[in-house]
């Protein structure tokens, strides 16, 4: 439920809706808007008494959210958020901001190697796993805390803002300390646990969708973000479960623009897993050379349609 206040209400007033909302035994989540406030009702079991709060000075209208997901909609907030990061780089703003790097982080020379080689190209955040989820339980799962040790280093060499992932509620703890961005990756999209610690580790989410998740799913599980009260959630389609063997997976391309209809939250596209056989595992990734030439023509389309690609930050000496 949106309280919606009238052009020129008071603090006061807010205060009043906002302590009635507490008074009812639930969340207030007030929201300054350019032309006017809005006051969130969060936890609304469908027995909230509407006329209580309408009758109070300043409120304008009351408006039900009907999405199951609340917050995350656009009947929640209109605007776009912008998920502002350290450095001045902005996700969901004007600038396209590139992240790259390898799967996992395997070696201390490995990780410096592809930080400069990010940067040369680039990019200005660093993704690599310290911890990797894998469908073997055989294969490298990363060297964990040592890792993260590695990519602040990379992070202090070369200037990039790093974007690891967090398998655990416990491992959030750890990968917050370090990181600038917890991804919370597509195998743990659902991990209810997992979403809450994140949420309430206060530092940006980068959540990617599931291999069959649908929209609706990928934007409820953000709604766990957003309800321990962090705003800074960056959406990721990085490709969904298909029939044919043609590809790894299927990049859902469509549903970039049904997540800006729906939800005011930025999305990114992580083209690796979904877009060929040579485009973030072995055959699937691409060479330096080619993130490079590719950041290329990225510069020159965003040029075309009046953006600039995000460049990184300087090293201090």
């Amino acid at each position: 439920m949106l309280i919606v206040m009238r052009h020129g209400a008071t603090d006061a007033e807010i205060q009043r809706v906002v302590a009635v909302i507490e008074e009812l035994g639930y969340k207030a989540s007030p929201m300054p808007g350019a032309q006017r406030t809005a006051v969130g009702l969060v936890g609304n079991d469908g027995r909230v008494d509407a006329s209580r709060l309408e009758a109070l000075p300043g409120v304008q209208e009351i408006i039900h959210v009907s999405k199951p997901y609340k917050q995350v909609s656009r009947e929640w907030k209109g605007e776009n958020t912008v998920v502002r990061l350290p450095g001045g780089v902005a996700v969901g703003g004007t600038e396209v901001v590139a992240i790259a790097g390898p799967c996992s982080v395997e070696s201390e020379r490995q990780i410096l190697e592809a930080a400069r080689q990010v940067r040369e190209a680039g990019a200005v955040i660093l993704r690599g796993g310290a911890w990797k989820p894998r469908t073997s339980p055989y294969a490298f799962q990363g060297l964990g805390r040592p890792g993260l040790q590695l990519l602040a280093k990379a992070r202090d060499e070369t200037g990039l803002l790093i974007c690891t992932e967090a398998m655990d509620p416990e491992g959030v703890g750890y990968v917050a300390e370090v990181a600038d961005i917890i991804q919370i990756g597509a195998r743990n999209m659902q991990n209810s646990s997992l979403l809450k610690a994140a949420g309430r580790a206060k530092k940006p989410v980068l959540l990617k969708r599931g291999l069959s998740a649908t929209i609706e799913e990928l934007l409820l599980s953000a709604e766990y973000l957003l309800a321990e009260g962090n705003h800074a959630v960056i959406l990721c389609e990085r490709g969904i479960r298909g029939f044919d063997t043609a590809t790894r997976n299927v990049f859902d391309l469509t549903a970039i623009p049904v997540v800006h209809k729906l939800s005011h939250l930025p999305i990114v596209a992580d083209p690796s897993h979904g877009t060929g056989l040579r485009l973030s595992d072995g055959a699937q990734s691409l060479f330096p050379d080619q993130f490079a030439q590719l950041m290329r023509e990225v510069r020159v389309i965003a040029e075309v349609i009046g953006r600039r690609v995000a460049e990184p930050a300087s090293v201090s000496a």
